[in-house]
């Protein structure tokens, strides 16, 4: 079995340096919700050093609330935000001598889009039309990941060992007792649960091609470091998502 571990960086937590050599992909933060320019530079040449796959991180204009308000606008707007912030890490990564690999939206944009169908759309789109050969990383069996695979470009499932779930197999809100998990061993076990056994999601089965790990986790370091440990005992192999 093979995973891929990604976190989500450039949002000036102060746990990039710290996580960046325990994962295989970053998903960098492109200014709407967090960072700037020269923190999305920052964040690419240490990606780059340690060797580690590079994403867009693209979210509603909402650095007041990180992102994490939800916002209703026209599809073709959602997609032109998305293509902006994709095409702002392009150009930094190019300047570095790097690709993007993927893309994955942060917050409110992340999980709206896990249950509406037209703002998935627009995502993908939005990725499409910027490069086929990028990955868009949405949650395991949502309609994210549906739109991407309709839109003929490829997708990774993704699911989180540091986030509680409901029932129907999204998110828990983060302001939900419980919502999120602070616990690095019970990080690791769900971690493990989640590969082996996939979620639940609309009543069906799904698996999962990446893990997250939130970078403003006060305890990312301790869960990515824990987590690599675990998995290795029991035969999971950390790999970077490619393209197949």
């Amino acid at each position: 079995m093979k995973i891929d571990l990604n976190c989500d960086l450039g949002e000036s937590a102060g746990n990039d340096e710290a996580i960046m050599p325990h994962i295989t992909s970053a998903n960098i933060a492109c200014g709407f919700h967090a960072g700037d320019i020269g923190i999305m530079q920052a964040t690419v040449k240490l990606a780059k050093r340690y060797g580690v796959n590079i994403g867009a991180h693209p979210s509603w204009a909402d650095r007041q609330n990180f992102g994490r308000l939800e916002m209703n606008v026209p599809a073709n707007e959602a997609e032109a935000i998305v293509f902006q912030q994709i095409n702002a890490l392009s150009k930094i990564a190019k300047a570095e001598g790097v690709a993007l690999t993927h893309v994955k939206p942060h917050g409110a944009l992340y999980n709206q889009a896990a249950t509406d169908c037209w703002l998935a759309d627009a995502i993908a789109h939005a990725v499409k039309r910027f490069s086929v050969d990028l990955i868009l990383v949405g949650l395991a069996g949502s309609e994210l990941c549906e739109a991407g695979l309709a839109a003929g470009i490829n997708v990774a499932g993704e699911g989180f060992p540091d986030r509680a779930y409901n029932p129907d197999g999204t998110l828990m809100p983060r302001g939900k007792s419980g919502a999120v998990i602070e616990s690095p061993e019970k990080v690791a076990k769900n971690a493990v649960k989640l590969i082996r056994d996939g979620i639940m999601f609309g009543g069906r089965r799904v698996f999962v091609n990446t893990l997250c790990l939130h970078g403003d986790n006060k305890r990312a370091v301790e869960n990515a470091i824990l987590l690599r440990e675990v998995l290795a005992k029991n035969g999971i192999e950390i790999k970077q998502l490619v393209v197949e």
